[in-house]
């Protein structure tokens, strides 16, 4: 699928690319709304349809991801809610030979993630994988996400990359939309970015399971 001759930079998305989405589909979706719900004096169901309704408002925007922004907005201690169920962070079947394939090959290999800083450190405390990584780079430091051209513009501007020899993975499909416009020739999704759900069957961008799929030859030492 991946012909290793023809890249030079690897760009990878966190959540739901080499972390299982399923830790932030349940806080997102089920914990947080039942941690608001009982803030408020509402019903479970209630909490739900009000706070996926916030949410929804912001999708793709960078507010979308900030945990600043919705502590504000909630009056919630996002952070805290989110240490409440670190436990449920994973990392993805065969991610960490991949990044270690990577890191001992010749390729540059940047993480770029929409992810605020404050879940990156959550996250990395569980599961750091910062060390397999030339570079990372967290979308708020550009005030760009990834679904926004401003994001990759800064990012080539910040880290010069060939959009024509770059492989850039990430389960979300708008935010390959944005690197298909930008000019990235190799892009590949997650059939399953979440492990208790389905895998995907309608994807526009060709996908695979696990990272064994794709793996490039080399030492994981």
């Amino acid at each position: 699928m991946i012909n290793w001759n023809t890249i030079d930079t690897v760009l990878l998305d966190m959540d739901g690319t080499l972390l299982d989405l399923h830790y932030d589909n349940h806080f997102w979706l089920t914990y947080l709304p039942v941690a608001y719900a009982r803030s408020r004096g509402l019903s479970d169901e209630e909490g739900r349809i009000e706070l996926l309704g916030k949410l929804d408002a912001r999708r793709g925007q960078l507010d979308w991801y900030c945990l600043d922004h919705w502590s504000e907005q909630l009056q919630l201690d996002i952070p805290a809610l989110k240490r409440e169920i670190r436990h449920m962070i994973r990392i993805r079947p065969f991610a960490l030979e991949f990044l270690k394939r990577l890191h001992a090959g010749p390729t540059t290999t940047l993480l770029v993630t929409n992810a605020h800083p404050v879940t990156l450190d959550i996250k990395m405390a569980e599961i750091d994988i910062r060390p397999w990584f030339d570079h990372v780079v967290v979308s708020h430091q550009y005030r760009a996400a990834k679904e926004e051209l401003a994001f990759w513009e800064q990012l080539q501007s910040q880290h010069p990359f060939n959009p024509a020899r770059t492989l850039f993975i990430d389960d979300s499909e708008s935010v390959l939309d944005t690197a298909r416009e930008y000019g990235i020739a190799h892009l590949l999704t997650l059939l399953q970015p979440d492990s208790e759900q389905g895998k995907r069957l309608d994807t526009r961008f060709p996908g695979i399971h696990h990272f064994d799929e794709i793996m490039p030859t080399g030492s994981t030492t």
